[in-house]
């Protein structure tokens, strides 16, 4: 277990961290032939949208080895809408590299994945990738990362050229320069040119510094000779990666495929090993117990990721400790239910290697699982354990689907729930009010993928629209002595039912959207009590369309003041046509008014993009209730029409360059302004 490496590549979209992974596989003899995104032949961008569309849609495992350790890799999703996929990936790792792009350093998205591996406590190294475009600076990079990041760069290598120059790397802590060359595999190690020894020798010493000012043991002996042993150096180095307290910069050009041994030789250098890492933590009720990642300890494992195969389910399984072999039954914590494991697989993105058995530390696949998800916990049936799943995202972006054909409606529904079940940040619901089947997520392009998904892989046709806003009507102004009579007489028994009725508005908390409150005053058993319940139930009846748009009708009380019944003809279903009738007419003759759902947002921006924000929200017919600045950031907290937030995920991370996020809740029901109202009933 000690020479084993799990880890994931970080990146914003377009940083190169597919191409690294592939040049990565090429090196270590995973695969003989490089891959190209350009090309769509990558290993891990496997998935037909994936190689349309250029870009890493869903994570992927694979799995090499270099200097007899075995490095497990995933490739994470660069675009901010599937970063529920890099969460989920984040919570099995124990490392990670996080690729820059030399000219644009720290981008939106690789801040917002570097603070999620914060919040994982996941070790990492920085790879400046694409050093040999125009306008390319390593220092710069660094910049940028100790400004965005908020970490200490330890820049460990001087680039030797520049942009199409750009032929090698000095090693800064060995002092040795390492050079490549166009149409050969490999590089050649030489001593350090002599027009950068002394470039060399100015950024060995920052570097000792840099190192000496945050290790302890690294000071004492800088203080005691002015420098430090090579030994020492690369000790420093791997004590504050797994601290956290800095991060070892490297440098390169994977396209090139330059530079790509050294960050392997630092990933087996400095990041930790499944034995390195504390003990993971689990519950079994109150308890709270720690499970070593020891092969002979109780099995243990965390399910991060399911997928359906045309050849079975594969459930991805991170096993934290003791041993599981194929046959093998284990527990399903969360269902309270036994599973037998079938097959075990290594996996090598959408290929698949059988395995008799895993250990702790590492990540597979197995089939045979049928109600595992993410975030299950798998263990021994004989001791169990819960272990702490992943943080499931609010999706913010929902459209409404259908099939075009309606012999597809099952069909549809069995796809969604199949869908759901790979990515839990989906979210599929039937809305009561409008009908509509509603799909959310984590963005426009999530769901675009999402909804494609569902056509190539099921072959159905799928209608999306925007989703309708469940709308409601209320009285603003009453009225009083209503009159209604239901007399109906066509042979036989008659139907005969008098009413009065006062209707007026009920007042009710701010936000709620009202409620509807029947009472009697009748006097003198003028309407006996069983058809005073039959009123009721048919004012509840009415309550269903409104007069404005045919929505539902809330916030009002009706009074029963007066009325009268005859000995044969009057009935409950006489006296329930007349409420019915009755309040439909008192609504019309009322003042209505139409009310839309809020939600209540907190938008999350930085600084220097608040006012456009606090703009565009006005323009939303937002109303802020208050502002929290964190460093740097500003937390917006604001109530705004649901109808308005369509579209907004997108808008935002255009105003914001993709470093803004918001989280939004239903808040019940507002008032819609005059003006409005009348646009959406001409709309209507």
């Amino acid at each position: 277990m000690g020479a084993v490496r799990n880890l994931g590549i970080l990146a914003h979209v377009d940083a190169g961290k597919t191409t690294v992974i592939e040049r990565v596989l090429y090196l270590t003899g995973a695969v003989h032939k490089r891959g190209e995104v350009h090309d769509g032949t990558t290993v891990t961008d496997f998935d037909a949208q994936e190689r349309d569309r250029g870009i890493t849609i869903f994570a992927a495992a694979v799995s090499c080895v270099w200097n007899g350790h075995r490095i497990n890799l995933i490739d994470t999703p660069g675009h901010v809408d599937f970063s529920d996929e890099v969460t989920r990936s984040l919570r099995v790792l124990d490392g990670a590299v996080a690729v820059f792009d030399a000219v644009a350093g720290v981008e939106p998205q690789s801040e917002a994945v570097w603070r999620e591996a914060d919040r994982h406590g996941v070790p990492r190294i920085a790879f400046v990738n694409k050093m040999d475009r125009a306008g390319a600076d390593l220092d710069a990079a660094a910049v940028s990362i100790r400004e965005r990041l908020a970490v200490v760069p330890l820049v460990a290598q001087l680039p030797v050229g520049r942009e199409d120059g750009f032929t090698g790397v000095v090693n800064l802590v060995r002092m040795r320069a390492l050079l490549w060359s166009d149409g050969r595999d490999g590089y050649e190690e030489v001593p350090v040119p002599e027009g950068l020894r002394d470039e060399a020798a100015r950024r060995r010493a920052l570097l000792e510094e840099a190192v000496a000012e945050l290790h302890p043991a690294a000071l004492e002996e800088f203080c005691s000779t002015s420098a430090l042993s090579d030994g020492t150096l690369a000790a420093a180095l791997r004590d504050l990666t797994r601290e956290g307290a800095g991060v070892v910069v490297l440098c390169g050009a994977a396209y090139r495929n330059r530079g790509i041994e050294p960050l392997l030789d630092a990933v087996v250098a400095y990041l930790p090993s499944p034995v390195d890492v504390p003990p993971v933590r689990g519950t079994l009720g109150e308890a709270v117990e720690e499970r070593a990642a020891d092969p002979a300890a109780p099995f243990a494992a965390l399910a991060f990721k399911v997928q359906a195969t045309a050849t079975g389910r594969l459930t991805f399984l991170r096993v934290y400790s003791g041993t599981l072999d194929k046959g093998d039954a284990v527990l399903d914590t969360g269902a309270g239910r036994a599973e037998r494991v079938g097959r075990i697989l290594r996996v090598q993105a959408d290929r698949h290697a059988e395995a008799e058995r895993a250990v702790a530390g590492d990540i597979v696949a197995v089939v045979g699982l049928k109600a595992a998800r993410a975030g299950t916990t798998l263990c021994a049936p004989g001791a169990p354990l819960v272990l702490e799943p992943p943080d499931a995202a609010e999706p913010v972006v929902s459209v409404a689907v259908e099939a075009r054909r309606s012999l597809d409606t099952e069909r549809l529904a069995a796809a969604l729930a199949r869908l759901v079940e790979e990515d839990p940040s989906l979210v599929v619901r039937s809305d009561p009010e409008t009908g509509q089947t509603v799909l959310s997520g984590m963005g426009e392009l999530h769901l675009e993928v999402a909804v494609e998904k569902v056509r190539r892989g099921h072959g159905l046709e799928v209608a999306v629209g925007r989703p309708r806003v469940a709308y409601r009507e209320t009285v603003v102004r009453g009225v009083s002595g209503l009159v209604y009579r239901h007399v109906k007489q066509d042979g036989g028994a008659g139907q005969f039912a008098h009413v009065v009725l006062d209707v007026e508005p009920l007042e009710v908390a701010p936000g709620t959207g009202g409620a509807f409150e029947f009472r009697s005053a009748v006097t003198g058993g003028r309407v006996p009590q069983e058809f005073v319940r039959a009123v009721e139930a048919g004012c509840r009846d009415a309550l269903a369309e409104g007069p404005l748009g045919g929505h539902p009708v809330t916030g009002l009380r009706v009074t029963l003041t007066d009325g009268a019944a005859h000995s044969k003809d009057s009935s409950e279903l006489a006296f329930r046509a007349a409420g019915r009738f009755g309040l439909r007419e008192a609504l019309r003759s009322a003042g209505s008014a139409l009310l839309e759902p809020v939600a209540e947002v907190t938008v999350t921006v930085p600084d220097d993009a608040l006012g456009g924000v606090l703009g565009d929200l006005a323009a939303r017919r937002g109303r802020v209730g208050g502002s929290t600045a964190r460093a740097g950031t500003t937390a917006v907290s604001a109530v705004v029409p649901m109808a308005e937030l369509f579209g907004y995920a997108t808008r935002l991370r255009g105003r914001t360059k993709g470093r803004g996020t918001f989280t939004a809740r239903p808040a019940g029901y507002a008032l819609v302004p005059e003006g409005v109202a009348d646009r959406l009933a001409g709309a209507r």
